[in-house]
């Protein structure tokens, strides 16, 4: 990273550390509430996923995976991955032959992992690692591939967690990130926002018994950065060639950067 790009990182990071959705906070208890949320609907993630998005966040996730392009002995790091959807399909895609690591900081997200990979009969190609993406516990230059999926915007400190995907990174790395996102078109924008303020913390009630939960979900993804100022900021991690791609009308984005 230059010198000019370390000074602007350092002037503007990470405002988001300062709240849980809505709520002002410090960012101990930013931290300790993100995990309080998804221990709480670790049991009932996947299924919520599929009743909030109608399903179409697995076409993100292939999509996703497509673009990371995964390939047999790559060491590939898997953020936010506790669940293992990700993971599951960048296996298949190298037919089990990549070093697949999952890093989550909540242990109740890795056990459900955990469970599926049994049921799906993986039993190895995948290491699972509790740990916070702010300070991964890996050494530099671990890994040809970083992936987070839905987890960036619920990170405590996101411009932290950029420079450490940058420093487990090897040069000729790739960051790949997927992320809810902003929808650019104000008609469709209405109607997304509607539908989220409507229908998700009810399903939420309905599905996990927790409201609370899931009206904190819609409202990290409206604190989360639009997509060019995400841009900006992994430019100021050190990223370059930074681009993204966006998903159903911007509802959601991929978000890929390289380590020269």
């Amino acid at each position: 990273m230059t010198a000019q790009r370390k000074q602007n990182y350092d002037n503007k990071k990470n405002p988001e550390s300062q709240w849980f959705g809505t709520k002002p906070v410090n960012p101990a208890e930013k931290t300790r509430a993100v995990l309080g949320v998804f221990s709480s609907v670790a049991d009932n993630y996947d299924l919520m996923n599929d009743l909030m998005s109608m399903g179409v966040h697995r076409l993100w996730k292939d999509k996703f995976v497509r673009m990371v392009r995964p390939r047999p002995n790559m060491d590939i790091i898997d953020v936010a991955g506790g669940t293992g959807d990700i993971a599951f399909r960048m296996h298949r895609a190298t037919k089990g032959q990549a070093r697949i690591t999952v890093c989550d900081i909540n242990p109740d997200m890795l056990r459900v992992g955990q469970d599926r990979a049994v049921d799906r009969g993986i039993l190895r190609g995948i290491n699972w690692v509790e740990g916070n993406a702010e300070t991964l516990p890996f050494a530099d230059s671990s890994f040809d591939i970083y992936t987070i999926a839905f987890g960036l915007r619920n990170v405590t400190r996101i411009d932290t967690a950029l420079a450490d995907a940058y420093r487990v990174l090897r040069p000729g790395g790739r960051f790949c990130c997927l992320e809810f996102s902003h929808v650019p078109h104000d008609t469709f924008n209405r109607i997304y926002q509607k539908y989220s303020d409507l229908l998700i913390p009810q399903l939420g009630q309905w599905i996990a018994n927790d409201r609370d939960s899931y009206q904190y979900l819609i409202e990290s993804i409206r604190k989360f950065p639009k997509q060019d100022d995400l841009s900006a900021r992994l430019k100021a991690a050190g990223f370059d060639a930074v681009r993204h791609v966006n998903l159903t009308g911007g509802i959601a984005a991929i978000h890929i950067a390289d380590k020269y």
